[in-house]
């Protein structure tokens, strides 16, 4: 079983500051927790239909729903944690954690 945590951030005031904040500081932090086997990141999404508000999408992927909570718990996860409420100052954020199924 696959497990992610998908977390899609709105468009900042400040697009320069948000990312210079995310490339440097919570990226270092994200990559450190434990089981981590994907981190990836979309930038400047394009909505197919409707408006497009967002600035930013990262997906983070385990490979057990124990791994992403372990790793969540962990003290790495708490220092992650702690930047993404300061993340969420410059840009509203919505995030899930969601399995993976294959399609039949």
């Amino acid at each position: 079983m696959t497990v992610r945590f998908l977390a899609v951030y709105d468009t900042p005031a400040d697009p320069e500051a948000f990312d210079r904040h995310y490339d440097q500081v919570h990226v270092p932090l994200g990559r450190q927790l434990p089981r981590l086997r994907r981190y990836t990141i979309g930038r400047n999404p394009t909505a197919v239909r409707g408006e497009a508000p967002y600035h930013l999408i990262a997906e983070l992927e385990w490979d057990s729903m124990e791994d992403l909570r372990a790793a969540f718990a962990s003290p790495e996860g708490r220092a992650t944690a702690l930047d993404a409420a300061h993340l969420q100052e410059l840009a509203p954020v919505r995030s899930m954690i969601f399995q993976l199924d294959e399609c039949r």
